[in-house]
């Protein structure tokens, strides 16, 4: 296979694994029972937002794109020097990833399925679209996208003295705990953050470790280098590779 036709498969394949995320993050707002970590402070920022300013255009893409750009800002002041400039294509990615969600919620719309179980199958089909989006951009090794650009930024510059899946349930909770008092305290009630939130923590690991693994073989052949699958706390859960969660983009 060329190599650049294989580099243009895999960018394709990197966009299609944020279009699936895109869509898992409208699914587990339409289930109403909570959004994943990461996006649940975005989520709550848009809210405040249109809660403040009623006639604001300020989409959750655009929210979504801006925070995600802090997380940029936050690997340049952490790393300093050692930030390889080519991880500013995260900036690239991270504006496809907020077009994306807006693209999904005017597919999706106000979709949702009736009583508790229907918000549970929305919730299921978000966590399975969270799975399948990791195990696509993931695996192609291309740049990290900014949330596992800044931990990987964190860990580098602590020269190995925190383990990465540590700090992930740190910052997830700190990011969570924000949100949520941020949501009380300008909303007067906590929207996002249920038991949704806490059930796709434990549950978005394990469903990326069932769907990557009839995945790997091909990825191996796609990529120029073996796609690695560490051990963890929990054997469901895919770690990365040292390249992204060190934030150094792979080579075509």
């Amino acid at each position: 296979m060329n190599k650049w036709y294989r580099f243009g498969l895999r960018v394709a394949i990197y966009a299609l694994g944020l279009l699936s995320l895109a869509f898992s993050v409208v699914f587990s707002i339409n289930s109403r029972l909570g959004v994943s970590p990461v996006n649940s402070f975005p989520y709550v920022f848009h809210r405040i937002i249109l809660s403040r300013f009623p006639e604001s255009t300020l989409t959750l893409g655009a929210g979504v794109t801006a925070f995600f750009c802090f997380y940029i800002l936050l690997q340049i002041l952490i790393l300093r020097r050692e930030f390889n400039p080519l991880n500013l294509f995260q900036i690239l990615f991270s504006t496809l990833f907020g077009y994306f969600v807006n693209f999904a919620r005017l597919v999706v719309g106000d979709f949702s399925l009736p009583g508790y179980a229907g918000q549970l199958c929305m919730l299921g089909i978000s966590i399975f679209l969270i799975g399948l989006g990791l195990a696509l951009y993931l695996n192609v090794r291309l740049v990290p996208m900014p949330a596992e650009g800044f931990l990987g930024a964190i860990v580098s510059r602590s020269r190995g003295r925190l383990e990465l899946h540590r700090l992930k349930v740190l910052v997830d909770c700190l990011v969570v705990g924000t949100g949520a008092i941020l949501s009380f305290v300008f909303i007067g009630d906590v929207y996002g953050i249920r038991e949704g939130t806490v059930i796709t923590a434990i549950m978005a690991g394990k469903a990326l470790g069932w769907i990557q693994k009839p995945l790997l073989p091909w990825f191996q052949r796609l990529c120029s280098s073996p796609v690695s699958q560490k051990p963890s706390e929990d054997p469901g859960v895919y770690v990365g590779t040292e390249e992204q969660f060190a934030g150094q983009p792979a080579r075509p």
